[in-house]
């Protein structure tokens, strides 16, 4: 409002009334808290009461100028206790002065986060995947499985969703694929079973004239929403790449269950507003798994829409996985941190696309690239490095780039601010033939291959600080580029990708988050034929598949296999789906040593990798859970000393008792630890175990701590008698004299083992707030 007052300041008086006026009435996407359970009778539904409402607080306000439109925009019924509506500021005042509304709210914007895959995490072997069945066994029970997935649409055309085979839709779907100017309800099929779109935040907040650019449907003009839906549950597709990289079968992470698509993503952004809607529908359609690669900053849960719309979900049983981010490398990134989501975080394949750059020192650097077009030759050619007017032409943004300098040459670009593809385009409209795209301390030593417009090569910082080095001391540095396809069995991997936003989490110190990792870097799968690979405007390429990296990519891998679990395991909870695959996670790479960070190349951490990268095999057959009720999350929200309202609000619950509350956040029954000392020298927290393994099976405790901190777990040996039994014990973590003087951080864990089942649980330990 600054701006607007700076603005009007300096108009003739009349100018600065009228458009004042204009300024304060525009109108604006507005969500309304509404006291649910309070409904008067004589309205037959929530959505004639929230009309009512709604007409009667405008009635109060100035005369609207648009009166023939309907200010209501969404009446939410499951994920949310109220409505969303057009309203200038002077209407959702008076609206926040009815006894009936606990609050409105402005709505908010979200953005999205962004083959090899099954072989890597061991899903194509048949032995040993789920005790007692074989994977078609497991392949037949997904059928009945339903995953939906919030993002930008979906490309029905791709053979992702090809569903030859696929029996019946399961009776109890109530979905359907809407009709839009560009998507017939026929596209959809028995695989794709669902295809909804929510713009009516976007529209609101983007205006009228949008809809003519990007027509409200399903339909995915963007790609990522294809990616990720088919990342989740892709058919099989034999023969797929990218332009001849990756090439071979590509299938999502549960390749026979269903696939219900919510576009709520649209060219600004993906609006509060529009995600209440899509997941209050989702919920009612049926799904039994939801994947949403979006999300913002943290925020109290409360003022978290993706939280409270989760919470609903997971009420009705329903897993949500949600991206954690790509904030990383820095600590304290999370997006999604609530307990009862599952947070993903990403690490890397061991599938690479190595290219080179040749320089006229005779040095030869290593770096990847998905560039599939014609080469430079076989002769180098020169090599500048333009750090221009404040060194905008190092990073290669648009315009800061002198053609005379660059024409006929290769470009080396700083990592940062402007897409990576983005930089190359900059680079050819300038006149340059090639690009050399190098990391900076923030992105270490990292490599994500793009499929670049013009030749380019990415490298890490090491290698980008030795050929800067030598583009700006020679007189005459030349180079050539060249590029060698794909290569697999890369070692080490997993590693976590440097982008993955990182804990702890700084909306309740007491949860450990991110809770995985799983595969984020160089993910081949479908994509929009409605946009080039580089996802640039004027990339005319089209591709049936793309190769993409981000948290975005990581959040379904673990969405489908959230979907084999709950095939092979129909009556377990969320909360326990989500602890087999935290507790099964593998903390080693492919050569037997520990996670490694990207960042810097050291070993990785829980506030990194959370529990560790998924391994679906184990988590099939976990042995122990750690299982959670809606009840239990109460409890926990009490403990964060919320008023009622705040707690009715996440919760959809009136009359919230919190005589029954934890007496620290800490002590929900989570699959992880986070230990904040504080003040504190000792922390005690109470931990409950499920057998969902084999009768009488025993497990013995094993602790590893830091030497600044004393762990003792009581009792030291768990016996469960049947399945199903639950074992309570108690983990005492005592801080030694001093330590919060000189260290601020730790880690460690817990595991209960036998011969046939390890249960880990990761422990941070902190002593001061970051």
């Amino acid at each position: 409002m600054a701006s607007v007052s700076t603005f009007c300041f300096v108009l003739f008086f009349f100018f600065f009334l009228t458009q004042c006026w204009f300024l304060t009435s525009a109108k604006k996407t507005y969500i309304v808290h509404m006291k649910h359970h309070e409904k008067p009778s004589v309205y037959p539904t929530h959505t004639d009461w929230y009309s009512a409402s709604l007409q009667q607080s405008l009635t109060l306000t100035t005369a609207d100028s648009d009166s023939d439109s309907n200010p209501l925009l969404y009446s939410y019924t499951t994920a949310y206790n109220g409505f969303a509506a057009s309203l200038n500021d002077e209407q959702a005042e008076q609206l926040l002065r009815s006894e009936d509304v606990l609050g409105v709210y402005e709505d908010t914007v979200y953005q999205l986060h962004t083959t090899r895959t099954p072989e890597f995490l061991g899903l194509e072997k048949e032995t040993g995947l789920w005790e007692g069945h074989t994977a078609q066994d497991l392949n037949q029970a997904s059928n009945d499985v339903i995953i939906g997935v919030l993002d930008t649409g979906v490309w029905p055309e791709s053979p992702s969703f090809d569903d030859a085979g696929m029996p019946e839709i399961p009776a109890r779907w109530r979905g359907e694929c809407e009709t839009g100017p560009d998507f017939s309800p026929k596209m959809c099929n028995r695989k794709l079973i669902g295809a909804r779109s929510f713009s009516k935040g976007f529209h609101m907040a983007s205006g009228i004239g949008v809809r003519e650019k990007e027509p409200a449907s399903a339909r995915d003009r963007d790609g990522h929403g294809t990616h990720t839906s088919s990342t989740a549950a892709g058919s099989h597709v034999t023969n797929a790449s990218l332009l001849g990289y990756a090439s071979g079968t590509a299938r999502g992470m549960a390749p026979t269950a269903r696939v219900a698509a919510y576009k709520v993503c649209w060219t600004d952004g993906c609006f509060a507003s529009d995600i209440l809607a899509g997941m209050d529908r989702a919920i009612e359609d049926g799904v039994d798994v939801l994947s949403l690669s979006l999300g913002g900053g943290s925020a109290p849960y409360f003022r978290d829409t993706i939280a409270i719309g989760a919470f609903a979900a997971m009420a009705k049983g329903i897993f949500v996985a949600c991206s954690a981010g790509n904030s990383g490398p820095q600590k304290a990134s999370l997006a999604n941190v609530a307990p009862w989501i599952m947070t993903v975080g990403a690490g890397t394949l061991d599938r690479d696309f190595p290219a080179y750059a040749s320089l006229g020192n005779k040095k030869r650097f290593s770096g990847v690239s998905l560039y599939s077009g014609k080469g430079m030759g076989n002769e180098p050619v020169g090599l500048v490095y333009d750090k221009g007017l404040n060194q905008s032409g190092s990073i290669c943004l648009p315009g800061s780039l002198e053609p005379g300098l660059v024409r006929g040459k290769v470009v080396v670009c700083d990592r940062g601010i402007n897409a990576r593809v983005e930089k190359g385009k900059v680079v050819r409209d300038a006149g340059g033939v090639g690009m050399i795209l190098a990391n900076t301390a923030a992105s270490g030593e990292e490599l994500v291959a793009d499929s670049h417009l013009l030749p380019a090569v990415a490298v890490g910082r090491i290698v980008g600080d030795q050929i800067r080095a030598y583009a700006s001391s020679d007189p005459n540095p030349t180079v050539h580029l060249d590029f060698r396809g794909t290569v697999l069995n890369v070692k080490p991997s997993p590693v976590v990708a440097a982008f993955s936003s990182r804990g702890p989490n700084m909306v309740t110190r007491q949860i450990l988050k991110p809770d995985v990792i799983g595969p984020g870097v160089n993910i081949l799968a479908g994509w929009s034929e409605a946009i080039g690979p580089s996802g640039l405007s004027d990339d005319t390429r089209k591709t049936q598949f793309n190769i993409m990296s981000g948290t975005s990519m990581s959040c379904p891998h673990i969405s489908g296999l959230a979907a084999l679990l709950k095939a092979a395991h129909p009556q377990w909870s969320s909360s326990a789906i989500k602890s087999a695959l935290m507790t099964t996670a593998d903390v080693h790479d492919n050569t037997k040593s520990q996670l490694r960070d990207a960042a810097g190349g050291a070993f990785s951490n829980p506030w990194a990798h959370g529990a560790g990268h998924v391994n679906p095999h184990k988590a099939l057959s976990p042995g122990l859970v750690y299982d959670a009720t809606p009840s239990d999350y109460i409890k926990f929200l009490c403990s964060l000393e919320y008023t009622p309202e705040r707690i009715q609000l996440i919760t959809k619950r009136s009359g919230v008792n919190c005589t029954k509350r934890f007496s620290d956040p800490g002590q929900l029954n989570y699959p992880s630890f986070s230990v904040l000392f504080g003040g504190k020298r000792v922390v005690r927290y109470t931990r409950v175990l499920t057998n969902v393994g084999e009768a009488g099976s025993v497990y013995n405790v094993t602790v590893d701590a830091p030497s600044t901190v004393t762990v003792t777990v009581k009792p030291a040996a768990l016996v469960f008698g049947k399945v199903g039994e639950r074992q309570r014990y108690t983990a005492t973590f005592v801080s030694k004299n001093g330590v919060g003087d000189s260290v601020r951080y730790g880690f460690g864990s817990i595991m209960w083992s036998n011969a046939q089942h390890q249960v880990r649980s990761p422990v941070a330990f902190s002593w001061t707030l970051l």
